[in-house]
């Protein structure tokens, strides 16, 4: 699958969040795409896009899957979800072509042996009022204990239990030459949570035949219902905007007082996670000189690999390391690290842009439009309710393309007046009421990000000599109506809790379908 590397996404969500983003299936596009981004919302922040295309969720792929079943497999996340993802023109390419991109990268192997060998999986069970949910027996003549009597929709099913699995550990203790007997004690004195490491009956016969040992160190971690985080960064001017801190009567490194708008609040790191590992490399056990050190070395670009508490536990439990999970999203094709990215020839790499060049100025920039026919040639996106509007969708010769409007461009004020506190529904009556003639100040969304982190007011004052680009068509000045999402009876939004996404001139179809996460 050269070429069409996805990107992996870990988003995790507390009690009462979304992960921010809709889960949509559309007429005449494929792929499950995603949809209606919460601005600042867990999803964007990790660095998902609209229109990106889902292709694995928790390692699992899914591009040939229903609509429904991709959603019950979200949703069966819980509150930590992994996906392998790729961009809408990179997916598109991909099909024209016949790319097979269930394969990632065509067979890679590693320890000597294909990476679609099956795996013996980690399985996590939290004891409810009716128990597990299942029984172990022992076959005559037969080595080793094994799965029955599995409840379905018990807590052993929904961890991944399944009928003749063998046990091949708990808790991180071998089971191999166990008793029946033993294994029970084992099981009724683990406190009422167990991690499992089982082998199902094609498992086990593939590495009975090649007379290969079986061990956690070769587990899928995707029924595991908690996920480490992959936090890919880029060092802004004020840094990677947290402090690495050691904690009394704890072990290990623990991110802190993360910068609001920062690189790291960006990819998703909270404070206290445990930080695992650095580009790759694991750092339990390194001072915290030597771990700053690491840090430091990856240059301008680092991805860390950091666990919550509630992760943390779980692996613990198994006495596993988090890095199981890194290894195996990484041989999922993700994107290559810094330390790779920089041997890739400097062809590949694109050249700055002139507006990557603006951006460096920290300037906000005035845009005047006056309404063609065809409108103002514009999406304004944002989430019913909530403060904070961007552009997307700008008709390419359109008026707001003449006027300089860019995808992404924040809207900080409406004919002169400020808009960032205002919600959607605020925003779209300013526009409608400005006439034939429209005003927007506006800035990059890079720009928008380092001014507001910088405590800076975003403000004319900021143009110096204003520039802008006057469109001089006067035609009846006509705002195109509001068509959200049309919400499907028979899929229910995951959470209620919040209205979905918006965008003024939005081009839904009844022909959709689309799920909140």
């Amino acid at each position: 699958m050269a070429g069409y590397k996805p990107r992996v996404i870990s988003l995790n969500k507390r009690s009462g969040q979304t992960f921010g983003f809709y889960l949509r299936v559309e007429h005449g596009e494929d792929g499950h795409l995603v949809r209606c981004l919460e601005m600042g919302g867990n999803a964007e922040l990790a660095g998902m896009k609209d229109g990106d295309r889902i292709l694995r969720v928790n390692g699992t792929f899914v591009d040939g899957l229903s609509h429904s079943e991709v959603v019950e497999m979200v949703r069966s996340s819980g509150s930590s979800v992994t996906f392998h993802i790729l961009d809408e023109a990179s997916y598109e390419r991909a099909k024209a072509k016949g790319v097979n991109l269930a394969d990632p990268s065509a067979s890679p192997v590693g320890n000597g042996m294909s990476t679609h060998a099956p795996k013996p999986k980690l399985c996590y069970l939290v004891k409810s009022s009716s128990g597990y949910g299942f029984s172990l027996r022992s076959v005559k003549d037969q080595q080793g204990l094994f799965m029955t009597e599995v409840v379905p929709g018990g807590v052993a099913d929904r961890a991944g239990v399944r009928v003749n699995d063998r046990l091949l550990e708990i808790n991180g203790d071998a089971m191999g030459s166990s008793t029946h007997d033993q294994a029970v004690e084992k099981i009724k004195s683990a406190g009422g949570i167990l991690m499992f490491l089982l082998a199902d009956e094609e498992t086990d016969r593939h590495y009975q035949s090649k007379h290969m040992k079986l061990g956690a160190w070769l587990a899928t971690t995707n029924y595991l219902p908690h996920k480490p985080k992959i936090a890919e960064m880029n060092k802004g001017n004020d840094g990677y905007g947290f402090l690495l801190k050691e904690e009394p009567m704890l072990p290990g490194h623990f991110i802190r007082d993360i910068d609001r708008g920062s690189p790291a609040a960006r990819a998703g790191l909270q404070d206290m996670d445990r930080l695992v590992a650095v580009d790759g490399k694991e750092v339990d056990g390194f001072s915290h000189e030597q771990v700053v050190d690491c840090i430091r070395m990856s240059g301008r670009q680092c991805s860390l690999l950091v666990v919550d508490k509630e992760t943390d536990q779980m692996y613990s439990k198994g006495n596993v390391s988090p890095m199981l999970f890194w290894e195996e999203m990484k041989s999922l094709a993700s994107p290559p690290s810094y330390n790779e990215a920089v041997t890739i020839p400097a062809a590949v790499a694109r050249p700055p842009s002139p507006v990557q060049e603006k951006d460096i100025d920290l300037k906000p920039k005035l845009c005047r439009m006056e309404k063609t026919s065809a409108g103002y040639g514009f999406h304004l996106n944002g989430i019913q309710g909530v403060c904070g509007q961007y552009i997307k969708e700008v008709v390419r010769g359109g008026a707001a393309d003449r006027a300089g409007l860019e995808d992404d461009d924040m809207v900080v004020e409406v004919d002169g007046v400020n808009v960032e506190k205002s919600n959607h529904e605020e925003v779209v009556t300013l526009i409608r009421r400005s006439g034939s003639s429209l005003e927007l100040l506006v800035a990059s969304r890079s720009v928008y990000e380092q001014l507001t982190a910088k405590g800076v007011p975003i403000t004319r004052a900021l143009l110096g000599e204003m520039s802008y680009a006057q469109v001089h068509t006067p035609e009846p000045k006509e705002v195109r109506p509001e068509t959200p999402p049309t919400p499907q009876p028979e899929e229910p939004e995951t959470e209620p809790a919040r209205s979905r996404s918006s965008s003024e001139s939005s081009s839904a179809s009844e022909d959709s379908v689309d799920e909140r996460f």
